[in-house]
């Protein structure tokens, strides 16, 4: 029975000496072995062989990159302003057994030192300088926490500041100085805006005046022109119906003589509508008194002893002239249609063409081009004369009939 449990204590004691003998450490730690209370050697990353009852493992530490979030912090600006600033630290530690024998702890004293430096950096600061200089804040406390946790065995990476927060009445007052900025400059925009809308609107309104009075002037243009033609032709119209006036009179003259000689009128006969005219003219309103000569008869005696010839009674009588053959067809009835021929003179129709042309044509030419490139325009021959005027044929330019004169009376 004895020997049993001695066998069992044996068995015991080796398991316990088997497992004080063998230590495992995982990726990504480091374990600080001590041999009878001294430093030995650091091991990480695999199975380890110890001396049982004399070595140890004194500490297990993390080999991987850390992120520790420090609290917000209390710090004095250089205005005197109090603001709450998280720090950020990004470490690693290179040589556990520096973090293990050379601090206590080296989380606190990462986090003192940090404190101590952003006091130190941000003191020297006003608040608009820390709230814009994160980037030179960062840099520093990086490089003191590094140069300080050098001796700890520990490599600081990064350090940034998380938040910055000021106190409410002084964020308040940050809120309502930005405020006033950006209704500043929204005003600031808004007047450049009225100013510039304001020059392009004068340089509109100037472009139409000069485009109104570029327009107002070819129209002057077009209208004196238009009158000085209009006055033209009215001169040469009424120069040709003066003309044809003159024309019709003598024709008639012509007519009414042929007729005369056509009839063959006796003087008796010329007497008695002498005679029988004679109450007509007494009638007029002006006709007060009406004297008839007392030679009146010597004077008919005359006239016919001048155009008749005595007969062998010693009676004076006329005998008409002898008629020509023209005479009596000057006396006949002439052909009359083509008096009143109102057939559109070409002369006169290509004129109204040209004056219409010149009122289409665009004051603006390059607006003109760029309609065209729109639209082709109408070829010159399509262009027609209004059908309101009534051109009378066979005029020469300036509406001057052309018609030889008539000398044959």
């Amino acid at each position: 029975m004895s020997g049993l449990i001695l066998l069992v204590v044996l068995l015991v004691f080796v398991a316990v000496v088997v497992i004080k003998s063998i230590a495992l450490i995982p990726q990504g730690e480091a374990a600080v072995i001590e041999r009878l209370g001294s430093y030995t050697r650091t091991v990480s990353g695999g199975l380890t062989l110890l001396v049982p009852f004399i070595d140890r493992v004194r500490a297990r530490v993390d080999t991987r990159e850390r992120v520790v979030s420090f609290p917000p912090q209390a710090v004095i600006t250089q205005d005197n302003l109090t603001v709450a600033i998280d720090i950020v630290v990004t470490f690693q530690i290179n040589d556990p057994a520096k973090a293990i024998y050379g601090v206590d702890n080296y989380i606190v004293g990462v986090e003192q030192i940090s404190v101590a430096t952003l006091r130190d950096v941000v003191g020297g600061m006003t608040l608009e300088e820390t709230l814009t200089s994160r980037e030179t804040i960062n840099r520093r406390l990086r490089g003191e926490l590094d140069a300080a946790t050098a001796k700890w065995g520990l490599r600081i990476s990064r350090v940034e500041l998380k938040a910055i927060d000021p106190p409410p009445s002084i964020q308040q007052s940050m809120e309502m100085q930005m405020k006033a900025d950006r209704e500043k400059r929204a005003m600031i925009l808004t007047a450049e805006g009225r100013r510039e809308s304001d020059i392009k609107t004068a340089e509109g309104e100037k472009q139409a005046r000069i485009l109104s009075a570029e327009g107002e002037k070819h129209a002057a243009i077009l209208q004196a022109e238009a009158e000085r033609q209009a006055m033209i032709l009215k001169a040469e119209g009424e120069r040709a119906a003066r003309y044809l006036q003159a024309q019709g009179e003598a024709r008639a003259i012509q007519k009414v003589n042929a007729a005369i000689k056509s009839s063959q009128v006796t003087p008796e006969v010329l007497a008695y509508q002498y005679l029988e005219k004679l109450p007509q003219l007494a009638e007029g309103q002006a006709s007060t008194m009406w004297m008839i000569p007392s030679q009146f008869g010597d004077s008919l005696e005359q006239f016919a002893r001048a155009f008749a010839k005595q007969d062998d009674q010693g009676v004076f009588r006329y005998e008409p002239s002898h008629v020509d053959d023209e005479t009596r067809q000057m006396a006949g009835d002439e052909d009359t249609d083509d008096w009143f021929n109102t057939a559109t003179d070409p002369e006169i129709a290509a004129a109204v063409a040209a004056a219409t042309a010149v009122a289409n044509k665009p004051v603006d030419p390059e607006l003109h081009e760029l309609k065209a490139q729109k639209k082709p325009p109408a070829p010159a021959a399509e262009i027609e004369a209004p059908a309101t005027l009534d051109p009378v044929e066979d005029f020469g330019a300036g509406g001057v009939e052309k018609r030889e004169p008539e000398t044959d009376y």
